[in-house]
């Protein structure tokens, strides 16, 4: 049986793009929204939701980090997708036809030196794949899309000009969560996310690391974010390398926990061998 993989975005977005690379052969579900995403798993329309938590240009998705923790759901795996700006046009346009491209407005910041050579003047779409869509429809020739290769390929867009963005190193990091925690081998490296609030003690942060620290696990992240708009709850999203039942990690949980008000395993998971390619 098919398994669904929900992701927020029009048929052809980047998250659509994940899904398909990590599993090619399974369903992927769009949604409106990453409210949306995550509903579908926690009712049951979906079996997993692919999530983007963070980009290297622009960094964390905050609504990520905002809805995760309350969602239910758990982290099983981790993704890496090379975000490659494409320009389409309709069938039988060329290069030189293009006047205006349409996308995302991130696309278009990414993409301003190739359209500024080529004297093409961008517009502002409401998403990447929604822009290839709306080109395609329009049929005009003049008027170009700024998308992943899936979604020009879904439209029947003609590709006129393969990753155009001015840093190819771009690369959005997606989280692929489920309703219930994955059966984890321990042979190779794992990854551990947890969010956590201190205590409101002196020098509380401070000592709740130390426990990494003097244990030797490798934090990967750490990131710090307000709660519900307050300026005096600040919670804390880490990625930790191990599973907490190794005996170092779980020394390093055990004195974190005695320093925090909160402490929530959101999952425990492989690294992705994307990692191993990173300086």
């Amino acid at each position: 049986m098919k398994q669904i993989i929900s992701f927020q975005g029009e048929p052809g977005a980047y998250s659509h793009q994940a899904c398909v690379e990590v599993f090619p052969s399974q369903e992927a579900l769009p949604c409106h929204s990453f409210e949306g995403a995550i509903a579908a798993v926690q009712e049951g329309r979906a079996d997993m939701a692919m999530l983007p938590v963070e980009n290297s240009t622009y960094g964390r998705v905050a609504d990520i980090h905002t809805l995760l923790p309350e969602s239910g759901l758990h982290i099983i795996g981790e993704h890496f997708v090379r975000v490659h700006v494409n320009l389409f046009g309709v069938k039988g346009a060329r290069l030189g036809d293009i006047k205006s491209a349409m996308s995302h407005t991130v696309l278009l910041g990414q993409s301003r030196g190739f359209l500024a050579k080529h004297g093409i003047r961008p517009v502002i779409g409401a998403d990447t794949a929604g822009s290839a869509k709306h080109v395609a429809k329009t049929g005009d020739i003049a008027m170009g899309a700024l998308s992943s290769e899936l979604a020009g390929e879904l439209y029947g867009l003609d590709l006129l000009a393969r990753h155009i963005e001015d840093n190819s190193h771009n690369t959005t990091r997606f989280l692929i969560t489920a309703p219930r925690p994955a059966p984890v081998q321990r042979e190779g490296k794992l990854i551990t996310t947890l969010v956590f609030q201190v205590r409101n003690l002196p020098s509380a942060l401070y000592k709740a690391m130390g426990g990494f620290a003097t244990n030797g696990i490798n934090m990967l992240k750490l990131e710090s974010y307000m709660v519900n708009g307050s300026f005096t709850a600040t919670q804390f999203y880490a990625d930790v390398e191990g599973h907490p039942e190794d005996e170092g990690l779980k020394r390093a949980l055990d004195e974190l926990e005695f320093f925090t008000s909160s402490l929530r395993i959101l999952g425990s998971y492989p690294m992705s061998e994307f990692r191993s390619n990173l300086g």
